[in-house]
């Protein structure tokens, strides 16, 4: 929260300043790992208070893992992590929950055996008592009517939109400081998407960072502020994110990649908007064409199965017929007699 700070010594009303709020989520410097395997590698930025930020990147550059690091769930190696001005490094995931984080993960996120009524009561008695139930219950079913409809159904059986709508709803009726969600659009259809990027900004509204790993690239910059790029566990771009995509570009450029641009028809002839592993898979296939490599698999081109008279050279003799003419003109096999044990002479009596 913020403080005054106390006016002149000597009395008097003191007109001091209120003291900026401090970011909710900073990272200083944080490294991770893998075993072994070094994932991330000096990452800095911080999300602001009740501000959205965008985290992008291509496939593997190390997102999920932030979002791992940042809620606990995996041990940084190097760095500081503070939630709100409070230094959270180490922590165990449990206590950084209870300091006000929450982490909407990379898929479902619910309870597959409970219904869609049990799941939220489990949730809110848990963040805000017995008492707090039916309140919560009344402000989730008004937020999201798709879930109201589907009260008494098993959450295994919704959609997977309406699962992540699920996973959402627990976060908005008891918003906390800080909502990592990790790959929110995977797998949706754009109706669900739209839904989904509704109740984000819900949640927002209430008073809650967002941090959102994503690949829908031009999706979460419409909504972002801020804009953190990663490429192979390094922040390659941390800023305002008009000047994302550009960043985005500028790092294809470094590895040599043709950029694809952000409108156009896609190699599928699916709708307009690339995410990062699309172009990533796109640019692959270039990459190969322009060295002579055309030959190997891509994945728009089909592998067609070869021939009988593909697979026979011009020196390999046929097989034999089996037609009914041909059969008709070979002589008759003679049969070979079945082996047995040697005939003896019988001797006569004398």
């Amino acid at each position: 929260m913020s403080t005054v700070s106390p006016g002149p010594a000597g009395g008097g009303a003191g007109t001091g300043l209120a003291e900026p709020l401090p970011p909710a989520l900073e990272l200083d410097h944080v490294s991770a790992s893998y075993g072994p395997y070094r994932a991330l590698f000096d990452v800095t930025f911080d999300v602001p208070t009740a501000g959205i930020a965008a985290l992008i990147g291509s496939n593997g550059a190390g997102k999920s893992t932030v979002a791992r690091v940042v809620t606990g769930l995996l041990a940084s190696t190097l760095g500081v992590i503070r939630l709100g001005g409070r230094d959270v490094t180490g922590l165990p995931a449990y206590k950084i929950a209870r300091a006000g984080s929450a982490h909407v993960p990379e898929g479902r996120g619910v309870f597959a055996s409970l219904t869609v009524e049990e799941n939220l009561r489990l949730a809110f008695r848990q963040r805000g008592g017995r008492k707090s139930v039916a309140g919560s219950l009344e402000r989730a079913f008004e937020s999201f009517p798709v879930l109201s409809a589907r009260r008494r159904q098993f959450a295994g059986t919704l959609s997977g939109g309406e699962q992540r709508i699920l996973s959402l709803a627990k976060v908005l009726v008891e918003p906390p400081r800080l909502l990592v969600a990790d790959e929110i659009s995977l797998g949706l259809a754009p109706v669900m998407i739209d839904a989904v990027y509704e109740g984000l900004i819900k949640i927002n509204q209430a008073g809650t960072a967002l941090l959102i790993v994503e690949q829908q690239v031009d999706r979460v910059l419409d909504i972002a502020a801020t804009a953190i790029v990663l490429e192979h566990g390094a922040v390659a771009y941390s800023g305002p994110a008009e000047d994302a995509l550009a960043a985005v570009e500028s790092v294809m450029a470094k590895r040599g990649d043709q950029v694809v641009p952000r409108t156009g028809p896609r190699p599928d002839g699916a709708s307009p908007g690339w995410n990062t592993g699309q172009v990533d898979q796109e640019l692959r296939f270039r990459r190969r064409s322009r060295n002579g490599r055309d030959a190997r698999r891509s994945p728009r081109a089909a592998t067609a199965a070869p021939t009988p008279s593909d697979t026979l050279s011009s020196d390999t003799p046929s097989p034999p017929t089996s037609s009914p003419q041909a059969r008709e003109t070979q002589p008759p096999e003679t049969p070979t007699p079945a082996a047995g044990p040697p005939v003896t002479e019988r001797e006569e009596p004398k």
